[in-house]
């Protein structure tokens, strides 16, 4: 009697199996967004096209088996050295495998070992940079740079404000609409659609409220719910702004404001939403807090993006307890800032 293939050696069970994960698990149950299931794909991909060019097994003959320690630790010198990937992006390919494998391990009992073993093979080690956010004179230079005068430049100064306020991801900005904002509640908040078609409810700050109020008089006299929040008009139809439009504003804005005041050299929307979580956090504002407002899953994603701002509130301190006029410590010069301030 011929012997039964276990599922950790049955190609046609690690093809079905992978596919469920892609095409359903993902998106159907665990919710991720089109892009996340995507990267997913491509970084499943990667590795089945590795077997096959490194290792010289024919695609359909491909199971769990392949997905081996030695593999995958051979896989990740062939990302770094061969393909010439960031250590990060490195990272992020093998944590899509681990995460098929953790699936199919729930699926079948032969592919616990595989993914046991996967789990120790170490990522490679990531240069850490330092947290990109504006100073607090930064930010008051960059709000004032639209002109008041021109309608764009109070829909663009708008669009900073409520970026900041409500630390939105330039996806989330976009897909704002008239029905996103709640302005008379009680407590005003802006409901926003977040990451895996996530929606969450964020308060807006008084001034925030006065500014959106005077905007919707000028830029949706009538109200239609559905109309987007911030747009361009193209022969009298109303469009909404595109990802690049809104990172493109930013750049000029603070180009603007380099007469005045010294910018960060590269800047992108993203800042914004740094900066007012550090903002928050530096005021005491709890990390479970900052998280409901981020839309962060994990509250270990918060503090590991923000954790350096304990350093920064401890130098603080430090120089409050040092006399004026004594000489500088070893801890304030740029070499060791640089370091404390790194994720």
């Amino acid at each position: 009697m011929r012997k039964k293939v276990t599922a950790d050696r049955d190609s046609s069970f690690f093809w079905s199996n992978a596919s469920e994960f892609l095409n359903n698990e993902l998106s159907c149950i665990r919710k991720k967004s089109s892009n996340t299931v995507e990267a997913y794909r491509l970084s499943l991909n990667g590795y089945i096209d590795f077997l096959e060019s490194e290792k010289s097994i024919k695609r359909k003959d491909i199971c769990y088996q392949d997905f081996n320690k030695n593999n995958l630790k051979d896989y990740l010198i062939f990302m770094k050295d061969s393909r010439k990937l960031s250590e990060k992006t490195c990272n992020l390919k093998m944590t899509a495998i681990r995460t098929l494998l953790a699936y199919a391990a729930e699926e079948s009992i032969d592919i616990t070992t595989v993914y046991v073993n996967a789990k120790t093979v170490k990522g490679l080690p990531v240069l850490q940079k330092e947290i990109e956010y504006f100073e607090n004179s930064q930010l008051k230079a960059l709000l004032a740079a639209p002109s008041v005068d021109t309608k764009i430049g109070r829909r663009d100064r708008m669009i900073l404000i409520l970026g900041y306020d409500s630390g939105l991801r330039v996806s989330e900005l976009t897909r704002l609409t008239v029905s996103s904002l709640h302005l008379n509640a009680e407590t005003p908040f802006v409901t926003i659609l977040g990451k895996g078609s996530k929606y969450r409810n964020v308060p807006l700050m008084s001034r925030t409220v006065h500014h959106l109020k005077a905007y919707m008089k000028e830029f949706h006299p009538v109200i239609k719910i559905e109309m987007p929040l911030f747009y361009t008009a193209t022969h009298g139809i109303r469009h909404s702004l595109s990802d690049d439009t809104i990172q493109n504003l930013l750049k000029r804005y603070t180009n603007q404001s380099r007469s005045r005041i010294m910018m960060p050299e590269k800047v992108h929307f993203h800042m914004l939403r740094k900066t007012r979580a550090m903002d928050l956090y530096q005021a005491g504002c709890p990390l479970s807090y900052i998280q409901q407002l981020l839309g962060h899953e994990s509250i270990s994603t918060t503090s590991g993006f923000y954790a350096f701002a304990t350093l920064r509130t401890l130098v603080a301190s430090i120089e409050k307890a040092n006399p004026s006029g004594e000489e500088e410590k070893s801890w304030k010069k740029d070499s060791v800032l640089k370091q404390l301030y790194r994720l």
